[in-house]
């Protein structure tokens, strides 16, 4: 059984089930907005991971540089947002924001991508990072776990209708 009949039934399911559950009649469009958030969530997932290990490992690098001290949780951050967008990208434009009559130019998208993620990974993180730790002295370790809660739902949009949305086509919600 070829991957889009699989992907066709697996919809019809979700249709059937959403429609029994939330009683009213769910549209295939909503059905696939769904399933595109909850790949989107499975490589935002994956990007954490991979945010936060690249962090640990470049906090535990630049604490052994002791002029880095006050600044070395900043520097991690931004070496993570780097590595970790181009992993996101990879992926979200492979499994997520896929079609078939592709007219994005890669590069663009990479570039729209990268000012997505800076405005939640990099300006708004930063910001709420020195707020968790400098005012509220929550641990280093712990405040990007916060900040996900704030820059998720953002980067989301950002990457569905902007950085990923085909040049020349509508916006399709």
């Amino acid at each position: 059984m070829g991957d889009n009949i699989r992907v066709e039934m697996i919809e019809r399911i979700i249709v059937v089930l959403l429609n029994k559950v939330l009683k009213r009649n769910v549209t295939d469009k909503q059905v696939e907005n769904l399933a595109q958030f909850i790949k989107f969530g499975i490589v935002g997932v994956s990007n954490t991971v991979v945010n936060y290990l690249i962090y640990l490992v470049s906090l535990s690098v630049l604490s052994r540089f002791t002029i880095f001290a006050r600044t070395d949780y900043l520097i991690a951050q931004v070496v993570a947002f780097v590595l970790s967008v181009l992993w996101s990208f990879y992926w979200n434009n492979r499994f997520v924001f896929v079609e078939e009559d592709d007219n994005r130019t890669w590069w663009k998208a990479l570039f729209k991508t990268y000012v997505s993620y800076a405005f939640t990974g990099l300006f708004l993180n930063t910001i709420l990072s020195l707020l968790w730790i400098e005012v509220f002295h929550i641990s280093k370790l712990i405040a990007p776990i916060i900040n996900l809660l704030v820059s998720v739902p953002v980067n989301y949009i950002l990457n569905k209708f902007w950085a990923f949305k085909s040049e020349g086509k509508e916006i399709d919600s």
